[in-house]
């Protein structure tokens, strides 16, 4: 450490009993430039103040402090304006390399101010007396000091400080005192005790005794001290003033959080991880927050080096060890680390406890903040890290500890350790459990480096490509591809090629995970049926998709049986393969929908089973009028993903509950539901032009729609490809359907008729009968209408309403009635549009009976029927505001408006409903203000609240005042619900 100058000479001063006590009155504060008194104000105002105080008698101040606080910096600072003052100055910095040097600390006080009086002559009177003691003839090396000094000794550094003080005040400085020699202790001993008379001030620095320091002395010295100014951890504040002084801005939260915790508050390591920072080019944001360790300098741990070494024995291999092992190792655990017997590693961390760089909790022990272990790590020797990981982790397995615990060393050991790839795959398969499939492919890829028999390289490479599923598909399928290839195990390859295959469908590699699925199938048909039958499930499901595939898995499906799967692992799959094809077929709703409750008993994702057939069961739910039932299975389905933490699991499950939130009506939800499935496949590699994809732009699409949004509309089909022709894949089914809405809302009725008809003639194609998967024909009557095509119309309608009569879904009847009614119009038009109404009443999806609602009171008034029109728009108008489908809300408006109606809100239920003065005035009400109180808050008349209230409570749909607060709360955001789900 640099030594500042020793001494200060003085002018002539005043006597210290009449001079000034500091500066002049009203002279502000000067500020530190040092920034390692950034946050230490308040200490230094102390210090300063005790400078200031009269000077009659001796002022003891000590600073006291941890490794890095500053003490050193506060000194140099107290002095600094020690000289200012025209004081003179005597300072020593104790170093342990001098503590066998016998009055070494007192030598370099005395010294530079005995040179100063002029080395030609010798010094007169006690100086004389000083010289000898502190010059002598002989030199006095550092070694073990031979005895302690003579009374006659101490009594001349005595004399000749008090002959210094004589001249003025005289402020002595002294840093470390811990690493002072024995004699220089004892004189400043003798120096506290004797010079309350005289005009001397002493501000020493102590920081945690080391092993090497005289604790007996120390201890009798340190209550000399009359002052104490204790230095600790820095706050939010200081942190946030330090980071703007180096990095010119004081940074975000989470920044300064991260720096606090990292450093522990230490303003040393503070200012070296900013400096660094600073060096590197990066500024107090989010992103340097989250990778905060990374700036930790390599020359840090060197800067600690000392303070271990020096605290204690066998310090520096229990500091390296824990360093090394991070986190908070078990005491036993360091021991093995290190080959120290246990009660050596406790007197050590005690020792390292002293020095403020270690805690210790029950049977644990960790640094006190992470930049130390951080530090002191990278200064470790790549083969030393190795065996103390080996050491530890070789214990752990001994005693059973958790695979986990276990694998965090054992991913460090070498190469041909026998107990580390089972470590490493138990490991992985928490992980895994966990939901941090990221963590468990390390753990594999690392075990994978083992030499390994064959099958278990198949069993890891399987898990490997299983974990990949979760953050990059395409590495997932040369994983699980090759793993299928090197297994003999029957179960196991089942298990892969089910996954394989599903990882290449999710990458619309149709005809590659088919032909995996038969392949492996055909290998275990004479050996294991049930799985053959299982592999054969998911390979039937999936050719319906395709139209190239279809035809080749229809007889199969026509042929199978729920009592071919009875009592296998295959009937779960097979009960959803069958209820699909009920639905498909337009079969029976209620056979369909017991087939499908026996599918879902494991749920849409079931662990033990995982297949797209039980997500297209829930998908087709709606088909069947259960859309509530395939909410809770898709909400379900959404938080195991998350548990299980399987990316493309949870982003596939989105898609599934946006399709539901979108068959429900609920709009906001479903668009964002769709945008965050979309988000979640990009992520991970999933092209937008694949089938996951498409089917949630779908969904988005038509969600967009129903809010009037049809330009992101159309940007969202172009980004995914969708505008143009579309390949025979099921999924682009639904996107004719939803693309002739679109363009029927942009007002282009005769390409929405061709994607309409396009739909119809793949879905028949398919032998698709069931008229509510894809009610293409209403929506085609509807375009046919616009067309001026009113018999075409009406055919199709009347052919889609006879299909779901048969089907008997009222949803379906219901949408069916409507496209009739409007392509029939007159009075039996409009009749059918209040059966609709009536009927969809009924039933969950709210857009619907929101559009038909809009459509009746458009028609009544056509027909003159401007009241019943009215109350019929201002139903729909609040309907469709509900459910956010903005673009029925509008035309409902338009209609009003159109009736003569100046509507001031968008709903006339609800909240929404009320117009601003009313929202003030139930809010005071709510908030417990009296009507008078409101009149008199408001300015207005007492008969005008209570008219405003009755409006609110009608609107609100409640009695009176205590149902007031929590109609008006606001529901729970689209955004919030899915969070929450």
């Amino acid at each position: 450490m640099p030594e500042p100058s020793a001494v200060t000479s003085a002018p002539t001063v005043p006597h210290p009993r009449t001079r000034a006590a500091g500066p002049a009155a009203g002279r502000p504060r000067r500020r530190s430039d040092d920034p390692l008194l950034i946050g230490r104000e308040p200490e230094l105002e102390a210090l300063e103040g005790l400078l200031r105080q009269g000077v009659a008698n001796g002022t003891f101040v000590l600073i006291q402090g941890e490794f890095g606080t500053g003490r050193t910096a506060l000194l140099r600072a107290a002095l600094g304006r020690a000289r200012r003052d025209g004081d003179t100055v005597l300072s020593a910095w104790a170093d342990p390399s001098e503590q066998g040097m016998e009055l070494g600390v007192a030598r370099q006080l005395f010294e530079p101010a005995l040179a100063a009086a002029g080395t030609d002559a010798p010094p007169a009177g006690p100086a004389a007396g000083a010289a000898e003691l502190l010059w002598p003839v002989e030199p006095v090396a550092p070694s073990a000091p031979a005895g302690d000094p003579t009374a006659a000794t101490l009594t001349g550094l005595y004399r000749l400080t008090a002959h210094l003080a004589a001249r003025g005040r005289l402020v002595i400085g002294i840093d470390d005192l811990q690493w002072a020699d024995r004699a220089s202790l004892l004189w400043l001993q003798r120096l506290l005790r004797r010079a309350d008379e005289l005009p001397v001030v002493v501000v020493a620095t102590v920081g945690p005794a080391p092993a090497t320091a005289d604790p007996d002395v120390l201890a009798r010295l340190v209550p000399l001290f009359r002052h104490r100014v204790a230095l600790t951890a820095l706050d939010d504040e200081s942190v946030a003033a330090a980071t703007e002084a180096l990095l010119g801005e004081p940074g975000d939260d989470r920044f300064r959080e991260a720096v606090r915790t990292t450093t522990g508050g230490n303003p040393f390591l503070l200012h070296t991880l900013l400096r660094t920072i600073k060096a590197a080019g990066h500024g107090p944001d989010r992103e340097t927050a989250a990778r905060i360790t990374r700036f930790v300098p390599a020359d840090a741990g060197r800067a600690l080096h000392l303070l271990v070494t020096t605290a204690g024995p066998h310090t520096r291999d229990v500091a390296r060890a824990v360093a090394v092992l991070g986190g908070a190792p078990a005491l036993d655990v360091v021991a093995a680390a290190t080959g120290l017997p246990e009660p050596a590693v406790l007197d050590a961390v005690h020792a390292l406890e002293r020095t403020g760089l270690m805690r210790r909790s029950g049977h644990t022990a960790a640094f006190a903040c992470p930049m130390i272990g951080i530090a002191l790590a990278d200064d470790v020797l790549p083969s030393i890290r190795q065996d103390v990981h080996v050491r530890a982790a070789e214990l752990m397995v001994a005693q059973s500890a958790p695979a986990e615990q276990t694998a965090v060393h054992a991913v460090h050991a070498s190469l041909g350790l026998p107990w580390v790839p089972e470590v490493l795959e138990r490991a992985a398969a928490a992980a895994l459990r966990a939901g941090a499939a990221d963590r468990a492919a390390e753990l594999l890829r690392r075990a994978l480096r083992e030499p390994l028999e064959d099958e278990l390289r198949a069993t890891l490479v399987i898990r490997l490509g299983e974990a990949g599923l979760a953050f990059d598909v395409p590495e997932a399928v040369r994983n699980l591809w090759l793993g299928l290839d090197l297994s003999r195990d029957p179960v196991e390859r089942a298990a892969a090629a089910r996954r394989l295959a599903g990882a290449l469908f999710a990458v619309d590699r149709y005809p590659d995970g088919l032909a995996v699925l038969e392949r492996t199938a055909a290998s275990l048909r004479e050996t294991d049926a049930a799985l053959a039958l299982r592999l054969e499930i998911d390979q039937v499901y999936a050719g319906l998709h395709e139209v190239e595939s279809a035809p080749g898995v229809l007889p199969r499906l026509l042929d199978l049986r729920i009592e071919d799967a009875a009592g296998t692992s295959a009937e779960r799959p097979l009960a959803a393969l069958l209820g699909l094809r009920a639905i498909v077929r337009g079969e029976s709703p209620a056979e369909a929908v017991a087939l499908v409750r026996q599918a879902l008993t494991h749920g849409m994702n079931p662990a033990d089973d995982e297949s797209f057939v039980y997500s297209g069961a829930v998908l087709l739910l709606g088909a069947t009028g259960e859309t509530e039932l395939a909410l809770d299975h898709a909400d379900a389905a959404v938080e195991q993903a998350r548990t299980r933490g399987s990316a493309f699991t949870l982003a596939h499950s989105r898609i599934i509950r946006a399709a539901v939130y979108g068959q429900l009506g609920r709009v906001p939800d479903c668009q964002d539901e769709a945008e965050a499935a979309l988000a979640a496949l990009r992520e991970i590699g999933v092209d937008p032009r694949h089938s996951h994809s498409v089917l949630a732009a779908a969904t988005l699409t038509d969600a967009l729609v129903l809010q009037g949004r049809l330009d992101e509309a159309q940007a969202v089909l172009e980004r995914a490809g969708l505008t143009g022709n579309l390949n025979g894949h099921w999924i682009n089914d639904h996107v004719h359907l939803v693309r002739g809405r679109l363009r029927a809302a942009q007002g282009r009725p005769a390409e929405a008729l061709t994607d309409f008809r396009e739909c119809g003639r793949r879905t028949g194609a398919r032998g698709m009968r069931c008229p509510w998967i894809y009610p293409w024909r209403s929506e085609a009557a509807l375009a046919l209408a616009a067309l001026g095509e009113p018999e075409q119309a009406r055919t199709l309608a009347a052919e889609e309403l006879e299909l779901a009569l048969r089907w008997g879904v009222p949803e379906a009847v219901g949408a069916a009635r409507r496209a009739l009614a409007l392509a029939t119009g007159g009075p039996e038009g409009l009749e059918l549009l209040r059966e609709a109404v009536r009927t969809l009443a009924a039933t969950p999806g709210r857009s619907r009976h929101a559009q038909a609602l809009g459509d009746l009171g458009a028609q009544l008034r056509r027909a003159g029927r401007v009241a019943e029109a009215r109350a019929c728009l201002q139903e729909a108008v609040t309907a469709a505001h509900r459910c956010g489908a903005v673009l029925v809300a509008d035309r409902a408006l338009d209609e009003l408006r159109a009736a003569g109606d100046r509507p001031r809100t968008r709903s006339f239920q609800g909240p929404a409903a009320l117009t601003p003065t009313e929202h003030r005035v139930a809010g005071l009400a709510a908030r417990g203000m009296t009507n008078r109180e409101i009149a008199q808050h408001l300015f207005v008349g007492l008969r005008t609240v209570e008219v405003h209230l009755t409006h609110v409570y009608g609107k609100l749909g409640i009695d009176g005042r205590p149902g007031l607060a929590a109609a008006l709360a606001p529901p729970e955001t689209s955004q919030a619900s899915s969070d929450a789900r």
